[in-house]
């Protein structure tokens, strides 16, 4: 039982140690931001087609908002990385992915044959709004750890 509880108690400090490493903590963050800069750059280098995008999903006026999705998704993502107000950065795309999710993936409007990705997108989505909401989480509860005890 000892010989058990040492191994565990080993393996928990390996992985403690690996797993919070700060090039863990960036290679997470970069991927759970991938697809927004990946979005971002490719309508800022395809603006006409981004437009119509947001046209397609009866959206208006679809250029001030087309240029609001692209600064969105590029500078919330540059708020996270950075780490500089990386909470905001957060929300900010929890909050913008939980909203696009609703409008791009309305999968109960579709018949059941043909739900199945759009229903796997809106529940994915849901996902990325959890883990932005559990950067918020940390980020806030480090700087609040900070205000209390400033050593």
């Amino acid at each position: 039982m000892l010989e058990h509880a040492t191994t565990r108690a080993g393996v928990e400090r390996i992985m403690s140690i690996l797993m919070t490493n700060r090039i863990i903590l960036g290679i997470g963050l970069l991927g759970l931001c991938a697809a927004y800069l990946q979005g971002g750059i490719d309508k800022l280098l395809d603006f006409a087609s981004a437009v119509a995008e947001t046209e397609r999903f009866g959206l208006t006026p679809a250029i001030p908002l087309t240029i609001g999705t692209i600064f969105t998704e590029l500078t919330a993502s540059a708020l996270i990385l950075s780490g500089f107000y990386r909470w905001l950065g957060a929300l900010w795309l929890a909050g913008f992915t939980l909203m696009a999710t609703f409008v791009a993936n309305r999968f109960w409007n579709f018949p059941q044959l043909d739900r199945f990705n759009i229903e796997n997108s809106f529940f994915e989505h849901l996902g990325l709004v959890g883990g932005f909401i559990l950067i918020a989480f940390y980020d806030l509860k480090k700087y609040n750890a900070r205000e209390i005890n400033p050593l």
